[in-house]
């Protein structure tokens, strides 16, 4: 069955019934499978079967039952290349405007309700009024003139009143709907009374001046829907807020590229390149595109995509990704990707569907606000009718209208989309990209983190990291001769052989007659004689090797595969030279990221296809609880499964194709931003950067915006519980105490405030795990060394010496340069405080570059510190005004 996925934009939402409304209108139409409305953006999704509806069809049913509908199809949203992924940016450009609209009508209603007030209460304070308002005869004045403060402001907010009473002709209420009512039945009530007063003195009448001259609800209608404006200005501002991590990716991107027409670099809008151009950039200019490096080198800054305040160094057949800045060098690419196609445009589209999606934590407040207002409407009802038989008109009026104002669900519909916002976004800080809330409520559970090993654990390139020679043969022939018959092999292991030949400038001689015999290894004719080299089968179907050989390399085989390393055998005419032992080296924060995830006590375990003993010493180097060993690409789904039978709740970290159904089986699947395609869409959690301890940071983003989203649900339900019997007069008969109107507004106004910083706190979320620092020399880390962070080298470095100077504002390290004869380089270290994204570490590092041009600026955003490192010594100030001029503090 066909299956299509329609984007519709839907106006006039505001709170979660109009949520639920809009979706289980959707959701009942047939041909839907599945709809997800997003109350914060207004964005619908919707997966149908566009052989039994199509998005007209959709639109009409939404707008049928009171909003707005816009469905964004295909032309529409892929008019240009300069239109694509711009979505979000749209979204937040169409809040702010919101924002400010609602803040010229909130600043109109409280210039109008400040007078109101002062009529109204004024003399409670002993404030001076005017003298023809004053007095039981002047009381119809009084109204009069609280009725005209009252009109401005009811007109100002006639938008609430339009939606309100919409949706109650479409039988479908709304927040709006409650407030519409309650400040309809107040404002009315209010000129009911101006002619009750107008009869009172006409006939003479003071004992009904005297009655109704304090009963007017005017200034209870007025306060209602200021109090909302209020809110609801936050609300919108929230919105904006909530799509910056979003807005600044999209910003990434220049708007013009310096591209090759008939041999000449001319300048032509970004959105205008196509696949194949040759484009040129500059030191300090962004990519425009996706592409391949074909002239020249840079190192690029890629920390607003991954994270990553170290600039990556790129060359002739390197990818470099749009968004990314040169930091120095110059280069040309070919442009391989544009538009939506770009990495950076599917980053852009994944934090989108995030924002639209649904954690199953929602869903269930969903449902409560679809029978919510319906159920309020008929308790606002109730208390009326109660109230009216049993005292009067007056207070039953007041009781109702606070019930309606009060219950209104604002704060149910905020708590998770801003959340789930708030959360996504701050992950994209640290370039982790949450596909949807479902991935992020599921992360909070997970007790058993599943790790593919090549590439995931490991750099996924192997390498020459042990060389044993024979009896007699020197470490160099026996390279030759292994150079020799593997230059002519595309082998993996043939490659990293050559490479490491090449380190130790080794240069082979020509061969012919190159032959390789599957599950043996490879052979050829050289200058030297007849070259052989292979597997451990290969080397024991030599039938000239004497028992000893034999023996020597048995015992070599078992210590290389003991400690994690592929042995590979050589031979020139039959005599043994030796052997190389290979392996994949553990990445530098491999360790740390499992220790982080044990510390969130989940079991860390390793798929891997290698024997037991490879995988065995890689447990012990990186601290895994446990290693299943020998299997297949086709048997991991199958393990997974095996262990959500014991009751675990599984991620799978993975990054390549034969990851894809391993990923898409477990409960949650997290994939490397250097994976595969196929691996990155079958996950729920894409990790810009290889490093495992984004797994936990991600884990700990989801047990932060859990715990965000049931700590204001908790709220909004406990707020309702405890309120609407308040205000429906139940503590009245024996303690008097009851909630006005304009009492009941403004404690529903901060509820819903409360709600939107309570989310807004995600935004300055920090990982509560310490970075890891690294030395250059530990970056060399192979399988079978543990890896040893900067602290740990500078201890066995006598060398090095450190100096505190200004007190805890700064720290200069003076470091030795080990093994070699190059002048003392000088590192300072600031502390910088304000850096809270991406942006703020260019900032910092070209302020820091502009005063030490010939230095190496190195700043971390998750420890907050600034490293620069010169030949030459550094004024200290200038280095500190420079960053305080950057708008940035430097911490005592």
């Amino acid at each position: 069955m066909a299956q299509q996925t329609m984007n519709f934009q839907v106006d006039g939402m505001t709170c979660a019934a109009c949520q639920a409304n809009v979706q289980r209108t959707v959701q009942n139409l047939t041909g839907v499978k599945e709809t997800n409305v997003n109350l914060l953006t207004g964005n619908m999704i919707v997966e149908v079967d566009p052989d039994v509806i199509d998005g007209s069809s959709i639109a009409a049913a939404v707008t049928k039952i009171g909003y707005a509908t816009h469905f964004q199809d295909e032309t529409s949203t892929s008019e240009s290349d300069q239109t694509k992924g711009s979505r979000v940016n749209v979204a937040q450009q169409k809040a702010w405007q919101e924002a400010a609209s609602i803040k010229s009508r909130m600043i109109a209603s409280i210039c109008w309700m400040i007078p109101l007030m002062y009529l109204t209460m004024g003399s409670m304070f002993g404030l001076p009024l005017p003298r023809g308002l004053l007095g039981t005869l002047n009381s119809p004045l009084m109204a009069f003139t609280q009725l005209l403060l009252t009109i401005p402001v009811l007109f100002l907010n006639r938008e609430i009143f339009i939606n309100g009473f919409k949706a109650l002709a479409h039988r479908v209420p709304n927040m709006d709907s409650l407030i519409a009512v309650g400040s309809s039945a107040s404002a009315a009530y209010g000129i009911y009374v101006i002619y009750r007063l107008i009869g009172g003195l006409s006939s003479g009448n003071m004992a009904t001046l005297e009655h109704f001259q304090h009963q007017l609800y005017f200034e209870g209608a007025a306060m209602i829907l200021t109090v909302i404006s209020i809110g609801r200005y936050l609300e919108a501002r929230s919105k904006g807020h909530t799509t910056d991590a979003i807005s600044r990716l999209i910003e990434l991107t220049p708007d013009e590229a310096s591209v090759m027409r008939d041999g000449v670099f001319i300048t032509i809008p970004s959105a205008e390149l196509r696949v194949g151009d040759i484009v040129r950039v500059l030191t300090g200019a962004s990519v425009p595109a996706d592409g391949i490096i074909r002239e020249g080198f840079a190192a690029m800054d890629e920390s607003a995509l991954t994270g990553e305040s170290m600039p990556v160094e790129k060359q002739v057949g390197d990818h470099v990704t749009g968004g990314t800045i040169s930091r120095g060098g110059y280069f040309t690419f070919e442009v391989t990707k544009t538009g939506e196609d770009t990495a950076l445009a599917a980053i852009i589209r994944l934090v989108e569907e995030a924002a639209s999606s649904k954690a199953p934590v929602s869903r269930m407040a969903d449902k409560v606000a679809a029978v919510f207002v319906p159920v309020v409407m008929g308790i606002a009802l109730l208390v009326l009718i109660i109230w009216w038989t049993t005292a009067n008109f007056e207070l039953a009026l007041g009781m109702s209208v606070s019930v309606l104002v009060i219950s209104c669900p604002c704060a149910l519909g905020l708590a998770t989309p801003l959340a789930i916002m708030a959360g996504t976004g701050s992950g994209t800080k640290y370039g982790i990209l949450i596909k949807s809330g479902d991935a992020l409520e599921t992360a909070h559970h997970v007790t058993t983190v599943v790790l593919d090993k090549t590439g995931t654990i490991t750099v996924g390139e192997p390498v020459v990291n042990e060389v044993i020679t024979a009896d007699g043969i020197k470490e160099e022939l026996l390279l030759t001769h292994a150079a020799t018959v593997e230059q002519y092999s595309e082998h993996v292991l043939a490659q990293a052989i050559m490479k490491f030949a090449k380190t130790n400038e080794i240069n082979p001689p020509n061969a012919t007659n190159f032959r390789a015999t599957a599950g043996m290894g490879v052979s050829c004719n050289a200058p030297a004689g007849h070259i052989e080299g292979g597997n451990l089968n290969l080397a024991l179907s030599k039938g000239n090797l004497t028992d000893h050989v034999r023996a020597q390399i048995k015992q070599t085989a078992a210590d290389l595969s003991d400690r994690g390393r592929t042995p590979l055998f050589f031979f020139i005419d039959s005599q043994y030279l030796g052997a190389l032992g290979l392996a994949d080296r553990i990445k530098e924060t491999s360790p740390a990221g499992i220790a982080q995830l044990k510390n969130l006590d989940i079991q860390v375990v390793m798929l891997t296809g290698d024997n037991r003993r490879t995988a065995e010493a890689v447990r012990q180097q990186v601290g895994l609880d446990q290693v299943i060993s020998d299997v297949l690409p086709d048997e991991k789904q199958a393990v997974i499964a095996e262990l959500q039978k014991q009751g675990q709740t599984v991620a799978m970290v993975g990054d390549g194709i034969n990851d894809a159904p391993a990923l898409e089986k477990a409960d949650v699947g997290i994939t490397i931003g250097s994976g595969t395609d196929v691996a990155i869409d079958a996950a729920d959690i894409v990790l810009m950067k290889d490093d495992l301890r984004d797994v936990s940071i991600a884990i700990d983003l989801s047990h932060k915006t859990l715990s965000n989203i049931k700590g204001s649900l908790f709220w909004a339900f406990f707020y309702n519980v405890l309120c609407i019997p308040i205000a429906a007069g139940i503590f009245y008969p024996r303690w008097g105490l009851q909630l006005n109107p304009m009492i009941a507004a403004t404690a529903m106004a901060l509820s819903s405030i409360f709600v939107v910083l309570n989310a807004l706190r995600l935004t300055r979320y920090r990982p509560r795990f310490a970075p890891v620092s690294t030395n250059n020399r530990a970056n060399q880390t192979l399988v079978s060394t543990p890896d040893r962070t900067s602290s740990d080298i500078e201890k066995d470095d006598p060398s090095d010496k450190t100096i505190s100077q200004d007190k805890d504002e700064l720290i200069c390290i003076c470091e030795a340069e080990a093994a070699t004869s190059s002048p003392t380089k000088q590192t300072y270290i600031l502390k910088v405080d304000g850096m809270t994204c991406p942006n703020c570490v260019r900032h910092v590092t070209e302020a820091l570059q502009s005063v030490a041009p010939s230095s190496t600026v190195n700043v971390d955003l998750e420890s907050g510190t600034a490293r620069i490192t010169s030949d030459n010594e550094l004024q200290l100030k200038e280095l500190i005004q420079a960053v305080t001029e950057a708008g940035y503090e430097i911490k005592t």
